[in-house]
């Protein structure tokens, strides 16, 4: 049975699905849905997923959403090259890894990008400064990690990578956005700030099948490390 992926451009979640499916060379059909149109909650949809979000893994009748445990699927079915490491030690190291970026960062790095998307983030200052304050330190966090090496955990690209990095893009460009005004410095220029994390997002866009994963909507001027 073919794998079937239902994604929406600019989902960080839908991506961490595309970046695996890529990295593991497995053929599927992409279902590229239109969030505009509502795509995501048409009664096809919230059969598969009643909570209507993306993505969405099909393969025959097994269904899958949550992009965390389509990423443990994948791995199990289709175990090589691994995304959770081949010992216990690692595996344990990668789920952490991602454990920390999912409590301590991913929520305050959406309220970022929400802000500066929506254009709220004077209304919003206070929790967008507070927020930015401990993106700020994880991401130091992360940097300290990718100065010793390649990836975020050991010598091959793992979960852990294409969990964060899509976050990561998330707010980079919402970083290009008028609206985010003096948050910029503490984020960019990326090079500069965070020269570990440029080069592990230009490692990551050299993957092969990256081009095939990267939002559509986001090809004129978006960051790319």
């Amino acid at each position: 049975m073919a794998l079937e992926l239902y994604w929406g451009s600019g989902s960080p979640y839908s991506w961490r699905v595309q970046l695996a499916l890529e990295y593991k060379q497995l053929a599927y059909e992409s279902r590229l849905l239109q969030f505009s149109m509502q795509e995501h909650k048409s009664p096809q949809m919230l059969r598969m997923n009643p909570r209507g979000r993306v993505p969405v893994l099909r393969e025959g009748d097994f269904v899958v959403f949550e992009s965390l445990a389509c990423l443990l699927y994948l791995d199990r079915k289709y175990p090589e090259p691994p995304l959770f490491g081949r010992t216990p030690e690692e595996a344990a190291t990668i789920m952490r890894v991602i454990c920390e970026y999912q409590s301590y960062a991913e929520s305050h790095l959406m309220q970022i990008v929400s802000a500066a998307f929506f254009e709220t983030i004077d209304e919003r200052a206070e929790e967008v400064t507070r927020a930015t304050h401990i993106v700020a330190g994880e991401a130091r966090t992360i940097e300290a990690r990718l100065s010793g090496s390649d990836w975020l955990v050991g010598d091959q690209v793992s979960a852990a990578d294409l969990v964060v990095f899509p976050g990561i893009m998330l707010l980079l460009r919402a970083m290009e956005k008028r609206e985010a005004g003096d948050l910029r410095s503490r984020f960019l220029p990326l090079e500069t700030t965070y020269p570990a994390i440029s080069r592990w997002i230009r490692r990551v866009a050299a993957l092969p099948g990256y081009e095939r994963t990267y939002p559509p909507h986001w090809r004129d001027g978006a960051p790319r490390g």
